[in-house]
């Protein structure tokens, strides 16, 4: 067989999104418009619908990215000492992006509305919230805020909470505790998808033995490429198959990258996690000492492709971009990036099939597995 040349390639790819929906598994955006300097979280002073300099996310990039659905997430810094209200005001800013720009989003909160968006030609827009500190210690709190429309929960971020352990901080509960297990039924219960990104191994199994539906990992990598405490290890892709949940790789250099993760590693706890005691340009001092920072790129983004398809199979894997106004790799710097992955892909040999799955077919079962199970509880 010929090998197909990249223009063609790309038109390939192109055509393939405009029939079926993309879902981008994560994105930081609300937060990233709360710390804007100017917008100071105000959305029409942001004006997502122009495209700037220095920014990963607008509307025209999503746009050209053929993005289909877009899970935002509500992020909950570790400190905040009130974190069901920031969750609340992370959670208005979405619905804010949502009012003002109706005729590009769609408030999404059913599997069945990505396809509905798709034939508006819009975005379907849900809300996810990360760090699940924000129940801050009641079940209750769920409910809230599926009635709010959060469809989705990463259970913890880059620190252990009250009741979860995370992947980049020391373990206090030996995986879950006993309230964690109780969150895990009630969000099956309630139909909410649970993400499993940033949580610690001992979570993971935790989660995959007591679940009654699929999970899903919003934005990680395979540890086997790269040595991330981030990224899932083998053990735990043995499982994924059988929940029938889905790994949505994610564009993280010190995710995607081997030589990344061991370039910036003084800039880590021991844990994996960013410092946060650093300089706002510590990256940058490092760089004038030992050369540009060796990011990644989207070829060896499709490594981790690749290998978690092989590994698990096509039917298990997804894209989750993380974009969050940081540094990206090459060829992943905005959200203008997701036909060229795919044009990358068909280029390897991926069969349509296969590509429509990742796009958002792997997703949707998922989402609807999600659902079915809250309607038979």
């Amino acid at each position: 067989m010929a090998k197909i040349g990249a223009r063609q390639a790309l038109a390939h790819a192109k055509e393939l999104l405009d029939t079926v929906p993309l879902v981008d598994g994560h994105n930081d955006l609300p937060y990233s418009i709360r710390l804007d300097p100017d917008a100071k979280g105000d959305v029409r002073t942001y004006r997502l619908d122009r495209k700037r300099a220095g920014r990963d996310t607008d509307i025209p990039r999503l746009t050209a990215g053929q993005v289909g659905a877009q899970f935002w997430a509500a992020y909950v810094p570790y400190d905040e000492g009130m974190p069901a209200s920031y969750a609340l005001q992370q959670i208005a800013l979405v619905r804010a992006m949502n009012a003002l720009h109706d005729d590009v989003f769609l408030a999404a909160t059913k599997a069945s509305d990505i396809a509905r968006a798709k034939r508006q030609n819009r975005i379907a827009s849900f809300v996810t919230i990360e760090n699940g500190a924000a129940l801050e210690g009641r079940l209750d709190t769920l409910q809230a805020f599926y009635d709010l429309g959060v469809r989705l929960i990463t259970l913890c971020h880059n620190h252990t909470t009250d009741w979860c352990d995370s992947a980049t901080d020391a373990p206090r509960h030996n995986g879950l505790s006993d309230f964690g297990k109780r969150v895990i039924g009630e969000m099956n219960r309630l139909g909410m998808i649970i993400d499993l990104a940033h949580v610690s191994d001992a979570v993971m199994h935790q989660v995959l033995d007591l679940s009654k539906a699929p999970v899903v990992w919003s934005h990680s990598n395979a540890r086997h490429l790269c040595n991330h405490r981030r990224n899932v290890p083998e053990d735990v892709l043995d499982r994924v198959a059988p929940n029938g949940g889905i790994v949505m790789a994610t564009f993280v250099p010190d995710f995607i990258s081997q030589r990344s993760f061991d370039w910036s590693k003084p800039l880590r706890d021991e844990y994996g996690a960013a410092r946060h005691d650093l300089e706002a340009d510590a990256f940058a001092k490092r760089e004038q000492k030992l050369g540009a920072w060796p990011r990644g790129n989207l070829s060896e983004y499709c490594d981790h492709l690749d290998y978690l398809s092989e590994r698990i199979g096509f039917d298990h894997i997804g894209i989750g971009s993380d974009f969050f106004g940081g540094p990206q790799g090459e060829g992943l710097k905005d959200a203008s990036c997701f036909p060229h992955i795919f044009a990358e892909l068909i280029r390897r040999g991926w069969s349509d099939a296969n590509l429509k799955k990742l796009a958002s077919g792997n997703f949707l079962r998922v989402f609807r597995a999600v659902e079915e199970a809250r309607s038979a509880g």
